[in-house]
């Protein structure tokens, strides 16, 4: 209905997962980065498995390196960058485009780094354009975490929903009724490790 306000209800239609610079460069640097990968691929797998398409993007590859292979990329071919912002990767805005289908794509998950930079920027472009924006918190981080939370209560205050891997997953899911239901159900044994997050709501 119009002038309803969005709850922010997650689907696999319209959606589409953006993953912001996981690269080699950056590992010693990055508060949790082993686990914002690991989290980030588990939310590749899924999304993979329900037909989400997944675009990535990398900050100067030159030289700030390749994704780290952890994520999982398989035949995923990366956008290089050297904007902040992943939309001002040379032809991610036509492949965003095409991701979309002919309905477009109408929202957003997004994992990577740093949550400040990248993460924020890229955020502020895709709410600017009426797309909306679910930030996987367990799946973002940055070189500190006073930036990293700073930058999700900023985010949050600009319309970004925040998510975690796991309720992202269950919600794209929808029922247990689903036919792959039982595989995704695999990738959730485990719960995501703490990455720091409680003290955001203190």
């Amino acid at each position: 209905m119009p002038g309803v306000r969005s709850v922010g209800r997650l689907g696999v239609r319209g959606s589409v997962l953006l993953l912001c610079d996981m690269q080699e460069k950056f590992r010693p640097n990055i508060v949790h980065f082993t686990d914002v990968v690991s989290n980030s691929a588990r939310l590749l797998q899924v999304c993979r498995i329900l037909g989400v398409p997944p675009l990535v993007t990398e900050q100067y590859p030159h030289g700030l390196g390749p994704s780290v292979p952890e994520l999982g990329l398989g035949d995923l071919r990366p956008f290089p960058k050297t904007a902040f912002s992943m939309l001002g990767a040379p032809g991610l805005l036509e492949a965003l485009g095409a991701a979309g289908g002919q309905e477009g794509v109408t929202r957003a998950l997004l994992c990577g780094i740093e949550t400040q930079a990248c993460i924020a920027c890229t955020t502020y472009d895709l709410l600017e354009k009426g797309i909306e924006v679910h930030i996987v918190a367990d799946a973002v981080s940055s070189r500190s975490q006073v930036d990293r939370l700073f930058a999700l209560s900023r985010l949050r205050q600009s319309g970004a929903f925040l998510t975690t891997v796991e309720g992202a997953i269950l919600q794209l899911v929808q029922d247990a009724a689903h036919p792959r239901f039982k595989e995704i159900q695999k990738l959730l044994v485990h719960p995501s490790p703490d990455t720091g997050l409680l003290s955001f709501f203190h």
